[in-house]
């Protein structure tokens, strides 16, 4: 292989930390180590610039990858951030078992060179933004649960204190519920999407924003692809003559949590999906399985609706 050949196959692997990024280059067994802030990041950059590179691989680490990746994308490089699991799966296969930095940064340059993960587009600003309000929403109704929790079981001197707390929280999840919502409607792409996805019974902005934020693939996926996607499609576990029960397994975590909720309330007060929730119970499924059934069927349903641009009720699309 001539060094053209090896320059058109160049994969990175950048094994990140709260202070500093390893770096190594595939196949050249080029490694560096520079300090995670904005300068050092930019020189990285140009120098990754200066060679051909067909991939740029790092681990999701806590938002302390962030920084590099918003930087990769923003020069065009092809950035990829992978599944931590994956990759301690694939460096024990490979017999790499001890663990340093520069040992993470070559196991995810192989990773990518022998799996080649797709390149999937990076969330824009707005979409960013979204997400943490709506990660920081979430942590403050469970602030909100614990403290009125503690008004249920703490004497009567420390009431006063809570309730307090507990008007705080309040006026800081409207806050953040109106600066979604402006946020959101703001931008008419993102607005109408919304109106789509709202348009079912049952599916309320929180839910609507998380799909849009964090699953920007719906209508873009066929049912079985979205399904996996968001972790609610049921894989099969067998082997020789053995069939065992078939699970949900991975996925977007955040989204699936967010439907779960969602169709809580959907079976209430949709009666397409209250009809679909009590089939399955006559049919004999466990309450939790015949949820995880209608999120699924609705998840399927919001595809095709974004899919083809049409709202609930509108050209057959319940239950698609």
């Amino acid at each position: 292989m001539n060094t053209t050949e090896i320059q058109s196959e160049i994969t990175v692997g950048v094994d990140v930390s709260k202070s500093k990024l390893d770096i190594m280059l595939y196949p050249l067994n080029l490694h560096f180590t520079v300090a995670n802030e904005p300068g050092d990041i930019k020189k990285v950059i140009l120098l990754l610039q200066s060679h051909r590179i067909s991939r740029i691989v790092t681990e999701a680490t806590g938002r302390y990858e962030h920084a590099f990746v918003f930087a990769c994308d923003k020069a065009g490089l092809p950035i990829v951030v992978v599944n931590p699991i994956q990759v301690r799966r694939f460096a024990q296969a490979i017999g790499v078992l001890a663990k340093t930095d520069k040992l993470d940064a070559s196991v995810l340059a192989q990773f990518g060179a022998t799996l080649k993960p797709e390149i999937k587009p990076i969330p824009d600003e707005q979409s960013r933004l979204v997400k943490d309000l709506l990660v920081r929403r979430t942590q403050l109704l469970e602030m909100l649960t614990m403290e009125k929790n503690r008004l249920q079981i703490l004497p009567k001197p420390l009431h006063a204190s809570i309730k307090t707390m507990l008007k705080t929280l309040e006026k800081q999840i409207e806050a953040l519920t109106k600066q979604l919502d402006t946020l959101v409607m703001q931008f008419k792409g993102w607005r109408d999407r919304a109106d789509i996805l709202t348009s079912v019974p049952g599916v309320g902005k929180v839910l609507a924003y998380t799909l849009l934020s964090d699953l920007p693939e719906l209508g873009k996926l066929n049912r079985k692809e979205i399904a996996a996607l968001a972790g609610v499609a049921p894989m099969s576990r067998e082997s020789g003559s053995y069939t065992g029960k078939r699970r949900i397994r991975g996925g977007r975590a955040r989204v699936r949590t967010v439907m779960f909720m969602a169709m809580m309330s959907a079976i209430q007060c949709n009666p397409v999906f209250k009809r679909y929730y009590e089939h399955l119970k006559a049919q004999g499924k466990l309450p939790k399985v015949a949820l995880i059934a209608c999120m699924r069927k609705l998840l399927v349903t919001l595809n095709t609706m974004m899919k083809n641009g049409t709202r609930w009720g509108e050209k057959s699309t319940q239950l698609a």
